[in-house]
């Protein structure tokens, strides 16, 4: 029996819209998964992969409960002013779903026409942007937070903090009225990872002394990967943000390798220039960058733009790491994956270069008037307010983020102790989950006793 499709659903928008939100969903499961157990040292190998794993479950659970409508739903009403433009009303969507897609996306100038797919796509698309923000999150505390402690963790996060971030930018909320634009999650995303990593690293405590000595990857090739699948899945990530297969998603796809790209070089000739010596995980770290630091500006620079913030992403994050990351503070704070230079610096400099570099003629999509739509201007193109906004809502993140995960941190930490135990530090996966990435015989971080692995310590 045929069964046509609703009058609005448009097969070509709708397609396009599952299909990047499934490359978005494979950044995380398996690519930021992979990425990490192969970047870390062998004995949490498991531990950290499996983080990725459990956020993107969890996640799910709640975003269709009650995330994505504090997200993109009608504002809470907490008082006046901007306190009624911070969050959305939480309830579930769950007998919505064949409605045609609904959210209070905000428009810098114009009016956007009516999504083309039905309100499933948008909630699976918004969810996994979700759920990649908290593994990104756990780059900072790898190799010590107890499991149980992120068990409670995620779902509490994602839900005091990536969702007001997801309303106040893109919801229709108070940074977007300012006329702050995040084009895919440079600040929501991003910013929000990083500093967040970076708080819950000073407040979890740092890795065993012997971890920070030597926390070599275990098989770079694995990690590589998963960066691969990073940076391709990135594809969706920014192409699938205009919510329409127009030519801005082609735009954005572009804008997005080619910043990537020169971010990756850049970061290989730095490190050339102070060692003597390319290096693959710092080329890794040199894409990562180059893909956050794109992300907020995507769909709204031309292509010049784009290779602008692809040099500043490489080059920027890489002085923040080698020379900020050997400051007293920095050497104090164990940011194990250094998430809040590829992620709150790389996203911080692209948030604020959108403000510099946005080309009033990339329309992000056209309203049905002719010649109008969604577009910024920066300050090239006259218009420096753009950037005193975008600062405005980088400072505005910084600080609830930072804030509220210390303060979530604190009371899970009255629950169930925010690391693992002695045992489980020294021992790693085996002690945490029983399990072991790869059969171990006659290595040098482990010894087999009586069955079971026990680190040398």
């Amino acid at each position: 029996m045929y069964i046509p499709s609703p009058s609005y659903l448009n097969t070509g928008d709708n397609s396009w819209q599952l299909t990047a939100a499934t490359f978005v969903g494979l950044q995380s499961v398996p690519g930021l998964a992979i990425l990490y157990g192969g970047i870390v040292k062998k004995k949490w190998a498991i531990n950290s992969a499996f983080m990725v794993l459990y956020a993107f479950s969890v996640v799910l659970i709640t975003w269709v409960l009650f995330g994505y409508s504090m997200g993109f739903g009608d504002p809470m009403k907490l008082g006046p002013g901007i306190l009624g433009a911070i969050v959305g009303v939480p309830h579930p969507v769950l007998n919505s779903l064949y409605q045609q897609g609904q959210a209070s996306i905000p428009l810098v100038n114009g009016a956007m026409p009516s999504f083309r797919f039905p309100q499933s796509t948008l909630v699976y698309f918004q969810f996994v942007f979700a759920a990649i923000t908290p593994g990104i999150l756990a780059g900072g505390v790898l190799g010590r937070m107890n499991f149980k402690a992120w068990m409670l963790f995620v779902p509490v996060w994602s839900t005091l903090v990536y969702s007001v971030n997801a309303f106040m930018l893109w919801g229709g909320g108070w940074l977007s009225q300012l006329g702050a634009v995040d084009y895919s999650g440079g600040y929501v995303i991003h910013v929000a990872a990083g500093i967040s990593g970076f708080v819950a690293a000073a407040v979890v405590g740092p890795r065993m002394v012997k971890d920070r000595k030597n926390f070599s990857p275990n098989n770079l090739l694995i990690a590589l990967a998963g960066a691969g699948i990073l940076w391709l899945g990135w594809n969706g990530f920014n192409g699938g943000d205009p919510y329409f297969a127009n030519a801005d998603a082609a735009a954005a796809v572009l804008n997005t390798n080619l910043a990537t790209a020169l971010a990756l070089i850049s970061w290989t000739i730095m490190d050339m220039w102070a060692s003597g010596k390319p290096s693959l995980v710092g080329a890794i770290n040199g894409m990562v960058c180059g893909l956050v630091a794109i992300t907020p500006a995507a769909g709204y620079v031309n292509g010049y733009g784009a290779l602008a913030i692809g040099v500043a992403a490489g080059v920027v994050p890489w002085i923040s790491m080698n020379k900020l990351g050997r400051t007293k503070l920095f050497q104090k704070v164990d940011d194990t994956l250094g998430v809040f230079h590829t992620h709150a610096v790389a996203g911080a400099l692209g948030g604020v270069l959108t403000g510099v570099f946005a080309d009033p003629h990339m329309f992000e999509y056209l309203s049905t008037k002719l010649g109008q739509g969604s577009s910024v201007t920066g300050w090239v193109y006259g218009n420096f307010h753009q950037v005193v906004v975008q600062i405005e809502a980088l400072l505005v993140i910084v600080a609830y983020d930072a804030v509220m995960t210390w303060v979530i941190l604190k009371l899970i930490g009255l629950v169930v102790p925010l690391r693992a135990t002695e045992k489980e530090l020294h021992s790693g996966d085996i002690a945490v989950h029983g399990e072991v990435s790869q059969e171990v015989e006659d290595d040098d971080e482990y010894d087999v006793d009586a069955g079971k692995v026990v680190a040398e310590y």
